[in-house]
């Protein structure tokens, strides 16, 4: 078992010599020491000038984000993040030829409520993440998930869209200019270390009481109760990446920050576009997995590591020893079938190892990809907006459309009563009884003294995907409060909106 030196040193030589003996395809000199396609053999030096370059050229490519800006980096601990926290370490160095120009801040989530993890293995997780983004000397904050239960409903509300400020604010350019003209008498660096001194105290008191003032064991079990009551693993990790979003963005808000920069890889993207689609979420598939998603207005996500194939980026985390730490999550030892998701991604990187285009495929396809209607005006309504993912409502069906049809065939099986796999009540336990929908919208429960006023009241103000989860539920009550709070104001808006036209074409 221990012999492969002695066994193999010979077989395991012969099969390294012809990538080794490759010269570089940039350098023509080096000899190379990793292959990513076949035509693609790299010196070590090149690989680091190539995998800088290309996120430099992303960023500059796309000129969103602008000089001074403070940009919040989402950093779960994986390779892909991990990566990113890296690339901008490696900008913002002194020695960098082309400096970045942004203020930056960190932010990691720590899951382990959804998932059932321990206390202990919660703490040991944070203290391993925590010594990673440590050592970069920016700004972090530590957030958990339970502090989604108490979030404000603002946290729901659309702000002033980041494209109107830019067509009426000044250009890229005269940003880049303004800011080179207030700071030519400092030095280069010195803009930045001012602005992360008073950021970097504050954010290490934050943290620290976020460790000797855990979470309650309260939050815990409610944040498990909420995961308990959804029946399928697909709809958990939709959830969670719902609340995920609702987390970063309240940080972002409150922390003034205007930017947050996600870690989705290639290959990440390319599985989330085709899970995205059986989900039922292809009318967002543009902002799902294009550079920018600006649903939010005040807050744009960018994700500058879209180019990258995992492949490249666990090359590059070896070759440079970049730190990554491994966070169970709710799909960790999970089979195959087990989630839409995690099937999408089984099958992705299977027919990848046979057919290595396919990533590369799928990617080019979503950059194609564009939404249908232009940006609408942040003064208008958000009724046309779906109230968990902020995502522009696809349920407004045609008279001759294929989700009519699927409507139609919902109410039908609803008149007739649900079957046995639409009992709302846990596996091998009897549900409630089984409500049934009137004419007028209205549901009506066997028992006269159980009312669902809160399904159909979420069900409009949804978009197609979120009702699959929604629906996957056993209990609707049982959603952050924050949410339902929304939702009851958006009703009374709504119906607000309707006397007033009603009381005018009178």
């Amino acid at each position: 078992m221990c012999q492969v030196d002695e066994e193999y040193n010979g077989q395991l030589e012969h099969v390294a010599t012809p990538s080794v003996s490759k010269k570089c395809v940039k350098c023509k000199e080096s000899t190379a020491v990793l292959i990513i396609r076949a035509v693609d053999a790299f010196c070590r030096c090149c690989f680091k000038e190539y995998f800088i370059h290309k996120f430099r050229a992303m960023l500059g490519k796309n000129r969103i984000i602008f000089p001074g800006e403070k940009v919040l980096l989402a950093v779960s601990g994986g390779p892909a993040s991990s990566s990113m926290l890296s690339q901008v370490k490696e900008g913002l160095s002194r020695d960098a030829p082309k400096k970045l120009r942004f203020v930056p801040g960190i932010i990691h989530i720590d899951e382990g409520g959804a998932s059932g993890q321990s206390m202990e293995d919660r703490r040991r997780a944070v203290a391993q993440v925590e010594s990673v983004l440590r050592s970069s000397n920016y700004p972090y904050h530590i957030v958990y998930l339970e502090q989604a239960l108490n979030l404000p409903s603002s946290v729901l509300e659309v702000g002033s869209s980041a494209t109107e400020k830019l067509q009426t604010g000044p250009s890229y350019k005269a940003a880049v200019d303004q800011f080179i003209q207030t700071n030519q008498n400092l030095h280069p660096d010195l803009f930045l270390e001012n602005a992360w001194s008073h950021l970097s105290s504050l954010s290490m008191q934050e943290v620290q009481n976020g460790l000797s003032n855990p979470i309650t064991p309260e939050n815990t079990q409610a944040l498990q109760r909420l995961f308990a009551s959804v029946r399928t693993l697909t709809a958990k990790e939709d959830l969670l990446q719902t609340l995920r979003q609702h987390l970063i963005l309240h940080t972002a808000r409150t922390e003034g920050y205007t930017k947050v920069m996600m870690g989705d890889s290639c290959s990440r993207l390319a599985i989330k576009l085709l899970s995205n689609i059986s989900l039922g979420r292809g009318a967002s598939l543009a902002m799902d997995t294009g550079f920018s998603d600006s649903r939010y207005g005040d807050v744009v996500i960018v994700r500058p590591m879209r180019d990258y194939s995992s492949k490249e980026i666990a090359y590059y985390n070896r070759m440079f020893d970049v730190p990554s730490v491994f966070i169970p999550g709710l799909d960790t030892k999970a089979q195959d079938k087990a989630s839409i998701q995690r099937l999408t991604e089984s099958f992705v990187n299977k027919l990848q190892t046979d057919f290595p285009a396919t990533v590369s495929t799928i990617y080019r396809t979503s950059e194609k990809l564009h939404t249908a209607c232009p940006p609408q005006n942040t003064n208008s309504p958000t009724f046309d907006k779906c109230l968990m993912c902020a995502c522009s409502l696809d349920t407004n069906a045609e008279e001759f459309s294929a989700f009519k049809a699927t409507l139609i065939s919902e109410q039908l099986s609803q008149r007739r009563g649900p079957g046995p796999g639409l009992s709302l009540g846990t596996a091998g336990a009897p549900g409630p009884p089984p409500a049934s929908f009137t004419g007028q919208g209205q549901c009506r429960s066997s028992d006269e003294g159980q009312r669902m006023p809160a399904t159909l009241d979420l069900k409009s103000l949804l978009c197609y995907s979120c009702r699959l989860t929604i629906k996957d539920m056993t209990a609707v009550d049982i959603l952050p409060q924050y949410i339902l709070a929304e939702a009851e104001r958006k009703k009374r808006r709504i119906t607000q909106m309707k006397i007033v036209i009603l009381g005018s074409l009178k």
